[in-house]
């Protein structure tokens, strides 16, 4: 356990994260009730955040954002609460509450099932505690005060990132082809084009497949914290790295670089670092 982790968690007794994670699994629980009436179904509500261009947001988003709220506010009252659909709820525990309702509307309107519910706790320095949380599919993963596992239908089984892959033998992933802007995009490619494979389109899924050992990297820009936050606790947990692409803290988001082992973190950061 890093100084930094040790310090963060001392406050924290043993009832407290067991309360803690107890609350992240309920909110997981109601999100996944909420946005399983809307998936593949007939009365989902689509408008764009955007004038110009296409930036979802649905009825399902906001139920499902709206019921994990309403939990924590009952079980957690002195938490803060960030959500990507409402505004912010301030706190007294110098802890915060990260959510993202549906990361993957897009995935989500269209009927594929790598969209994902995302909830993390924080406090000033870091994400201690992540879900990434899979409803159609029953798949939840999970990092944090001590814990990284997965599970679902075909039962509950530790994670782990997997090790000994050299960049040329790595698989990468990213959301979309474009990535960012131009010169993000330049970047990944070039990233890519030294890697074995390379796949899209799988928004948090992605991440949850790092740190279940199947995939090796996942470049992404633009994010933002509530993007970022579950995914970096449930990957640490599994011992990998992220960071942005400069190797610095990614807490608030931005471009991002979760790699399964530090030989590659070291490889893709050569060559992000660059742009």
């Amino acid at each position: 356990m890093s100084d930094v982790t040790a310090k963060s968690e001392q406050g924290l007794s043993e009832t407290d994260r067991t309360e803690i994670i107890a609350t992240a699994h309920a909110a997981a629980g109601v999100a996944r009730e909420v946005t399983l009436q809307y998936f593949r179904g007939t009365a989902l509500d689509t408008t764009s955040k955007k004038d110009a261009g296409f930036d979802p947001v649905t009825v399902a988003d906001r139920g499902s954002e709206q019921a994990m709220r309403a939990l924590i506010e009952d079980r957690r009252p002195q938490d803060g609460i960030m959500g990507e659909e409402f505004g912010p709820k301030a706190g007294t525990s110098g802890l915060t509450w990260v959510l993202d309702p549906i990361d993957g509307t897009r995935g989500f309107i269209s009927g594929t099932p790598t969209w994902g519910v995302l909830i993390a706790l924080r406090d000033a320095d870091q994400a201690l505690f992540g879900i990434i949380d899979q409803p159609y599919i029953g798949e939840r993963f999970l990092g944090g005060f001590g814990l990284s596992e997965m599970t679902g239908p075909h039962g509950t089984r530790a994670l782990g990132v997997r090790t000994g892959v050299t960049l040329d033998d790595a698989v990468i992933f990213s959301t979309f082809p474009e990535v960012g802007s131009e010169v993000e995009g330049r970047a990944f490619h070039d990233l890519a084009g030294r890697c074995k494979l390379t796949r899209y389109g799988m928004d948090c899924y992605a991440y949850a497949l790092l740190a279940a050992g199947q995939i090796d990297l996942v470049v992404e820009a633009g994010l933002q914290s509530y993007d970022i936050l579950a995914p970096l606790a449930v990957i640490e947990a599994a011992g990998g790295i992220v960071t942005d692409w400069q190797g610095g803290p990614v807490l608030e988001g931005g471009r991002v670089l979760a790699a399964a082992s530090k030989e590659l973190h070291d490889a893709a950061l050569a060559v992000l670092s660059t742009y």
